[in-house]
């Protein structure tokens, strides 16, 4: 009885943490600028890269890709995929990764490459060029680091934040193993981020 009832309070502590994440996702999916609605015509998708060791792209951004693609408008008139990331863990930028995965899934469209940015807010000002003409504009990620890259461009660009789109970026029992982790660090750095706004002049 005492190791079925370890394993019992074991599978409700998982479950509840499973739970909190998905709902801090949400949350954060429907949070924030991102929000237009405004018809779509160019539109620009921008993928932020994640730190990856090999010449493959890893589990997350493969992730990040699928929604990416699954964002899309098919009714845009037309459609640029804005990859970014430099070499920050491994011997070739996450954009080319990124590149490289985009048609492994199946994009045949328009892509820009960013291969120099080293964290989320050089990913924003290095993609700002080639957003600047997009009706649309999507950040896709987990919710809240795409959270916080809105944040950024909000703060870099807040002409271009106000064409922002939803992002295709949640759902329910969909990498549940990576939510838990992204959910800790994501709130985290979010607390951070919004503390330093309330600080800045």
């Amino acid at each position: 009885m005492p190791i079925r009832r370890s394993l019992a309070v074991l599978a409700a502590v998982a479950g509840g943490v499973l739970l909190w994440s998905e709902l801090v996702h949400r949350a954060a999916h429907r949070r924030g600028p991102g929000r237009s609605s405004a018809p779509v015509g160019a539109e620009a998708v921008v993928v932020l890269g994640f730190r990856n060791r090999g010449l493959r792209a890893n589990a997350v951004n493969r992730h990040r890709m699928r929604i990416a693609l699954r964002s899309m408008d098919p009714a845009a008139g037309s459609t640029l995929l804005v990859l970014c990331g430099g070499a920050v863990a491994g011997g070739a930028p996450e954009a080319v990764l990124l590149a490289r995965e985009s048609r492994r899934q199946g994009y045949g469209g328009s892509i820009a490459l960013d291969r120099t940015s080293r964290s989320t807010w050089e990913n924003i000002a290095n993609a700002v060029p080639f957003i600047e003409r997009a009706d649309t504009i999507r950040i896709a990620s987990n919710p809240l680091h795409a959270e916080k890259a809105r944040t950024y461009l909000l703060r870099q660009r807040p002409d271009l934040a106000a064409r922002l789109g939803p992002t295709a970026d949640h759902r329910w029992g969909e990498a549940l193993w990576l939510k838990p982790a992204f959910a800790a660090v994501g709130l985290r750095k979010l607390r951070a981020l919004r503390r330093a706004l309330r600080a800045a002049p």
